[in-house]
């Protein structure tokens, strides 16, 4: 049997293998020295030196300085991943702002932009709005389009294959959007759009209120209803985008079910139909018997469509997410109790903890994921390889 050749092509290959190796092992550490490196990479530690040397020449990796030691003879050098190497966007497009979010790749959030948005807003005005909220977080932050790795967008409504949302969307005129077409003139990154209750849901587990669970149902609870799925740790889309739209289905309630909010007797003349909700969890607060009601016969109508997520997928977490989770004080306990005579098991059920930001952050995970798996299968010499400082 003849003796296989190593090509040059093959060495190259290899070290570049082994320097994603470390390059992953700093993503996940605090400051590592070489000998901790080689222990968590299996490398050897003259390799290891050499990488690590070379990635922060490669500006992927910065050197910690050593503090004050009393340790006797030198400190053993630290290296850091070098999160400012690039930079991420994630925007919620949503039915009235336009929120965007720029982070370094540890997902350190360092600038914010929004705009105000009419809930019977065109689509012009809202792309408007979301051209501003970019310009001007590049603006504020000193960054140019080009120290932008990823760019991912939430909007409302089931997101297909082509980032559109054919299917249906409650912002006017929105389905004949294509948004990733509109940002590629800006931005020459990838561009990802991706339903609002999905990437909430992926917030949630990041640094949110699920952050210990791998099967969660993530309830995006206002004037509309909607539902993410996370199953074994992963955001489920389905075949079209559609997962999670169980409130289509009418028998379930979603629909009409912030009707009972709007519908409250009591409410004053003066308090418009998207106030009306926080009037009525304020007054059942309060200890109004109209309104205690109005809350109860909502938090039924949403319990047969959790229910009905909850069998099916039998999740660890559902968490109570979106605008109305700022009342989950009057829904969590009710909710449990509706759902204990619906399910086989109920799960644990949770109120939000990033509140309207969830979306945005959700934006930003997803962008970041998308910046890992190009990193990582692409490598370090790929288009998204950092400037130097």
């Amino acid at each position: 049997m003849a003796d296989q050749v190593i090509t040059g092509t093959d060495l190259s290959r290899l070290r570049e293998l082994n320097s994603l190796t470390v390059v992953r092992a700093l993503r996940d550490q605090p400051p590592a020295t070489v000998t901790e490196l080689a222990k968590l990479t299996g490398l050897s530690r003259p390799a290891v030196d050499v990488i690590a040397q070379g990635l922060v020449t490669g500006g992927w990796a910065t050197v910690v300085e050593p503090g004050a030691s009393s340790v006797v003879g030198r400190p053993a050098r630290r290296y850091r991943f070098r999160a400012t190497a690039g930079h991420v966007i994630g925007v919620d497009v949503g039915g009235h702002k336009v929120l965007a979010l720029l982070a370094d790749l540890d997902g350190d959030v360092t600038h914010t932009a929004r705009r105000s948005v009419a809930a019977d807003a065109g689509p012009a005005e809202r792309l408007a709005a979301l051209d501003q909220v970019l310009a001007e977080i590049l603006r504020e932050s000193g960054k140019t389009a080009e120290d932008i790795w990823a760019v991912s967008v939430g909007v409302t409504g089931p997101v297909d294959a082509s980032g559109r949302t054919t299917l249906f969307s409650p912002m006017p005129g929105w389905d004949s959007v294509d948004l990733p077409a509109h940002l590629s003139d800006r931005f020459a990154c990838p561009i990802i759009v991706e339903n609002d209750c999905k990437l909430a849901a992926l917030a949630e587990r990041w640094q949110g209120a699920a952050s210990d669970a791998n099967d969660i149902v993530f309830l995006l609870a206002g004037m509309r209803m909607g539902a993410g799925l996370i199953i074994d740790g992963v955001l489920r889309r389905g075949y079209g985008g559609a997962a999670g739209e169980i409130g289509a289905l009418k028998a379930v309630r979603w629909l009409t079910a912030p009707e009972h909010l709007q519908r409250c007797p009591g409410v004053p003349a003066t308090v418009g139909p998207d106030d009306a909700a926080a009037w009525v969890f304020n007054a059942a607060r309060a200890g109004n018997r109209d309104a205690r009601t109005a809350v109860t016969r909502y938090v039924k109508d949403i319990a047969i469509g959790t229910a009905a997520l909850v069998l099916a997928l039998d999740p660890q977490v559902v968490v109570f997410g979106g605008g109305f989770s700022r009342s989950a004080d009057l829904v969590l306990e009710p909710l449990q109790r509706e759902l204990a005579k619906l399910c086989l098991r109920v799960p644990d059920v949770r109120a939000s903890t990033l509140g309207a930001d969830s979306v945005a952050l959700g934006a930003l995970r997803l962008a970041l994921n998308e910046v890992d798996r190009r990193l990582f299968t692409a490598g370090l010499s790929a288009p998204i390889a950092p400037r130097r400082e």
